[in-house]
């Protein structure tokens, strides 16, 4: 059970503040989308009202400093099992996402939301969370997360039975809105401590130990009407677009060290030795 907030002014004499009636669920979206750290200062919005494959939208799509994706769906009009339903429903599309999705996902929110603004993911997550560069893998978990103002006590079971027994990684926020005269005040409770909630549940395919790294690089290579892998496997190159959060990782390469390149549409692999530092090639080369 969350905690029971209530508010009380002490500046002058001891006041209870009573809770406000207004429909806040259907201002929580806008609050949360303009300042997420009202609900965590770890996560990032990424995405607002996405689309799922099914025409479904998700209220809230964000993504935390270790590059996890937290799911986050306002319970509005659902009934109490109608919204952890739907919840599960988004988390079994989001966890096959793939990584390199995930910039889309944010190009498309901030076109619509921002569109005379013009900032990439890298940029924007190195900026929120006070870091050089982002994780080199991006969506290895996920978090589901429910946002009400209350909860009946049998969702609050099944929400526990499902964190607890089968380790999925959900949880559930309440917001209530208090009024002092033409000021209102915002409280927040979490159904379950998220700290002790996150040392609980493992990062999908984590281990307790993890192996050395062999200093081998793996690449991925579209093929498509803007590059062709026969063009990179005749003059031996690969290439990344699309903005710097795909270029950047060619700078990581050292020379001398092996990778291997798999083209996206075929299972063929062919071992590449990485010769010198990666360059952006202004012209064509010829051999």
């Amino acid at each position: 059970m969350p905690l029971e907030l209530s508010v009380w002014r002490i500046d002058v004499s001891l006041q209870r503040v009573g809770p406000a009636t207004i429909d806040m669920e259907r201002r929580l979206e806008d609050i949360l989308a303009h300042d997420i750290s009202v609900a965590s200062p770890n996560w990032m919005v990424i995405g607002r009202q996405v689309a799922t494959p099914w025409g479904k939208l998700i209220d809230l799509l964000c993504i935390d400093s270790d590059g996890n994706i937290i799911v986050i769906e306002l319970k509005r009009d659902n009934t109490e099992r109608e919204i952890v339903a739907q919840l599960l429903d988004y988390g079994s599309w989001v966890r096959s996402i793939p990584g390199e999705e995930i910039p889309r996902i944010f190009n498309d929110y901030r076109k619509k939301y921002f569109p005379k603004e013009t900032v990439f993911l890298d940029e924007a997550f190195t900026s929120r969370f006070k870091v050089k560069q982002m994780p080199d893998e991006l969506n290895s978990s996920h978090e589901l997360v429910i946002v009400a103002s209350t909860l009946d006590t049998a969702t609050e079971r099944i929400v526990g039975y499902l964190a607890e027994q089968y380790e999925v990684n959900i949880n559930a926020v309440f917001f209530r809105v208090f009024k002092d005269g033409d000021r209102e005040y915002l409280t927040r409770a979490w159904l379950r401590d998220p700290a002790l909630a996150d040392e609980a549940l493992p990062t999908r395919g984590s281990t307790d130990a993890k192996g050395e790294w062999n200093g081998e690089y793996y690449a991925t290579f579209g093929d498509d009407s803007h590059r062709s892998w026969e063009d990179a496997r005749k003059y031996g190159f690969i290439s990344a677009g699309r903005g710097r959060w795909y270029s950047q990782t060619l700078s990581m390469l050292n020379p001398r060290r092996s990778g291997m390149g798999q083209p996206l549409r075929w299972t063929w692999v062919r071992w590449r030795r990485h010769c010198g530092k990666s360059r952006r090639a202004n012209r064509p080369v010829h051999r």
